[in-house]
C-alpha cells in the first residue's frame, strides 16, 4: 500500500483591504470611501501585507516532501478535508471555530499573525514554530488539548456542531416562544433566545450572558459537559424563568418550539447558516460526540 504523505491545509479569510476592493473595486475607490469617512487606508494595507508575509512565512515552512493547500472560510463547506492533513489557520480565533465541525480529529494549529490585533485565545501558535510543530503534529508528539464541542439534532434528522456554542432563538433577536426541556424541568417560556456553550465558548458570549445574569457555570476545555443559558427570560400567566442557566453532561437540553415564523438554531455566531425552528420542531442540545484537537504548544 503506497504512503501517503501528509497535507498542509491553510485556512484564511480575507483581510480587510482585501474586502474593501471587493466591495469598491479599486484601490483608488477604496481609499476615497474612507478618506470621505476620515479614515486612512494605509494602517488598513500595513495589515494587509503583514497578513500576507505571515503566511507566506507560515508556507515556507512545510516539508518540502508535504503537499499544500489553501482554503478561504467561504469555502469551508465546500473543501474535502482528509485524514491525514495537518489543518494550519492563519487568523483570528473565529476561524478556529469556523474550521472545527468540518474535521475529524486532524490536528488545528491556530497561527496568529499579529498578536497586537488578535487575543489568541485559540490562534496562539507564533509563525516561527511551525518548523517543528507541523512534523511533530503528524507523529502525535505535539500537545493537543481535546476540546469539546457542542452539538445540536433537530427531529428531522440535521445535526449541528459548535465549538463555541448554538444559539436558539428569532432570527431578529426578539422574543422567542418555545417549551425548554432539562435536568427533570419543563417550561414554557419567552425570551431572546438561548444559547448552548463549551467550555471553549465560556470566554465569549457565555461569558457576557453569564456576567449579565450572574449565572455562572464552570465547563472545563476538555469536560465532556457543556452548558446552557436562557437570555431575559420573561415571566408572565403562560410563561415562566424557572430554567434559566445549567450543566448537561449526558442528557439533552430538549427546546420545542413554539414561533409560527422566525424561529432559527446556527452555530459559532454564523447567522446566515441558520436551520429553521418553526412551530412544532424539536432540537436537543449537548456535548457533541467529536472534538476539536487543537495544537497548544
Amino acid at each position: 500500500m503506497p504512503v501517503i504523505t501528509p497535507r498542509a491545509v491553510f485556512v484564511i479569510r480575507d483581510t480587510d483591504y482585501e474586502a474593501l476592493l471587493a466591495r469598491h473595486a479599486t484601490r483608488g475607490q477604496a481609499r476615497f470611501f474612507l478618506e470621505s469617512r476620515g479614515q486612512s487606508l494605509a494602517e488598513v494595507e500595513a495589515r494587509h501585507l503583514r497578513f500576507h508575509a505571515v503566511l507566506g512565512q507560515a508556507r515556507a515552512a512545510v516539508p518540502g516532501d508535504w503537499r499544500q493547500a489553501l482554503t478561504r472560510r467561504v469555502d469551508l463547506d465546500r473543501f474535502l478535508f482528509a485524514p491525514e492533513d495537518v489543518v494550519v489557520t492563519v487568523g483570528q480565533d473565529g476561524l478556529v471555530a469556523n474550521v472545527a465541525k468540518y474535521l475529524r480529529d486532524q490536528p488545528v494549529i491556530g497561527v496568529n499573525p499579529d498578536p497586537d490585533l488578535y487575543d489568541g485565545a485559540l490562534a496562539r501558535i507564533a509563525v516561527g514554530r511551525l518548523p517543528a510543530l507541523l512534523p511533530a503534529s503528524v507523529t502525535g508528539a505535539a500537545p493537543v488539548e481535546r476540546r469539546t464541542m457542542v452539538q445540536g439534532v433537530l427531529d428531522t434528522g440535521e445535526r449541528l456542531l459548535a465549538l463555541n456554542e448554538i444559539f436558539v432563538g428569532h432570527r431578529s433577536h426578539q422574543s422567542a416562544r418555545y417549551r425548554i426541556e432539562a435536568a427533570g424541568m419543563a417550561e414554557d417560556q419567552s425570551s431572546s433566545g438561548l444559547i448552548v456553550a463549551s467550555g471553549t465558548g465560556l470566554t465569549g458570549w457565555a461569558r457576557s450572558i453569564g456576567e449579565a445574569t450572574h449565572l455562572t457555570v464552570g465547563i472545563g476545555t476538555e469536560e465532556a459537559a457543556v452548558g446552557y443559558w436562557v437570555r431575559e427570560p420573561f415571566p408572565s400567566v403562560a410563561t415562566g424563568t424557572a430554567v434559566r442557566a445549567g450543566k448537561l453532561t449526558g442528557r439533552a437540553l430538549a427546546v420545542t418550539s413554539r414561533m409560527n415564523e422566525g424561529g432559527v438554531v446556527f452555530a459559532d455566531g454564523i447567522e446566515q447558516d441558520f436551520i429553521a425552528f418553526d412551530w412544532g420542531r424539536r432540537v436537543e442540545l449537548g456535548p457533541a460526540d467529536r472534538a476539536l484537537t487543537l495544537v497548544v504548544a
